[in-house]
């Protein structure tokens, strides 16, 4: 078990290292090619443009720090494992088929997704100059998540869901549309939530420890490492996404984010849990949909603006304190569903 642990910091530190040695690269890239981010005009967003206009051309595609960095390490230690006498780095090989291998895809695969939506942006191709629109965006979580789903239905014959404190139910087929949903749901929060400097990275940061904390619990060891990867390139990312940043995590983060952070719910078999510990994700995304209702039912707007953290913005909050108090908040809810999780495997 101790040899674990220290498994899950070493990859998490060496994560953190090779993120910071790369992040040079990284911002003279994304300056030299002027991949700035394209702020919404006046017109559709008038409250997010006064509040924003500052950041408008800040490099985004920062994401790609996050999922180039895990990937390099996942595919370094695994062919690694594979040479004779050294044994270092078969036991530093985190890269396992029931465990990893569909985690890692879609990390992969929706960050490649995000970085082509973020170029679009840079480009202002699209509606509105501002990249895929929503629906397109869902489009694509959906797509990703049919093929998670088929991936644990048909290849891991998983459908069994566990309800904390009441047991495990076989839900059959249905197991299908709830893996679609939590994914859709757990992408859509993210995008939703990354709009501040350091805002939806802090908030991973503590939702990919609560569940790695839970993966390494149930012995699923791999994916325990797996997020203390994540864990240690975020906090690297955060390093210079915190305000003012230097660059934005952008949908090649956030998507590739979302969708991972959906799909290690499903492995771990806690989606339960995910609303808890990722309390502001789901306060996030639920401003936007009542705020969406409301103005098509009352005619009238609930927030000054939405997501929720650019209302506070608008009545004037500091970024940094808004960004500080979410963290907080996401922090107390991470812990009331370890709480939840622990007091069940005591009970």
């Amino acid at each position: 078990m101790l040899s674990e642990v220290i498994k899950v910091f070493i990859l998490s530190t060496i994560a953190f290292v090779l993120a910071i040695l790369l992040t040079p690269l990284l911002t003279r890239f994304l300056y030299k090619y002027k991949l700035g981010k394209q702020i919404r005009d006046t017109e559709s967003a008038p409250i997010f443009s006064a509040l924003h206009a500052k950041k408008s051309g800040t490099p985004t595609m920062g994401g790609l720090l996050i999922w180039i960095t895990t990937a390099v390490l996942a595919v370094l230690f695994f062919y690694l494992s594979k040479l004779p006498h050294l044994e270092i780095f078969k036991s530093l090989n985190f890269l396992s088929r029931p465990q990893t291998l569909l985690p890692l895809g879609v990390l992969i695969a929706s960050g490649l997704v995000g970085a082509f939506d973020d170029y679009l942006n840079v480009k202002k191709i699209g509606p509105k100059g501002g990249g895929l629109k929503m629906y397109h965006r869902i489009l694509i979580y959906t797509f990703i998540a049919i093929v998670g789903a088929w991936w644990f239905y048909s290849k891991l014959q998983w459908e069994v869901v566990h309800i904390p404190f009441l047991g495990d139910f076989h839900i059959g087929l249905w197991y299908i549309p709830l893996f679609i949903f939590v994914i859709i749901a757990t992408s859509f929060s993210v995008n939703e939530t990354d709009g501040l400097d350091g805002l939806a990275g802090g908030i991973l940061l503590i939702a990919f420890a609560a569940y790695g904390i839970i993966a390494f619990a149930q012995g699923r060891f791999d994916l325990a490492c797996f997020c203390g990867v994540i864990i240690g390139t975020l906090i690297a990312f955060l390093w210079f996404n915190i305000y003012p940043a230097r660059f934005f995590m952008g949908d090649t983060g956030a998507m590739s984010l979302g969708v991972t952070l959906g799909v290690i719910a499903m492995i771990t078999n806690e989606f339960i849990l995910l609303p808890i510990i990722g309390l502001i994700l789901i306060i996030e995304s639920m401003s936007v949909i009542v705020q969406l209702i409301s103005k098509k039912i009352r005619h009238k707007k609930i927030f000054l603006s939405t997501p929720i953290h650019h209302h506070f913005e608008a009545i004037g909050w500091p970024e940094t304190q808004i960004v500080m108090r979410f963290w907080l908040i996401n922090g107390v809810g991470a812990m009331l569903g370890l709480i939840i999780f622990l007091a069940e495997k005591m009970f």
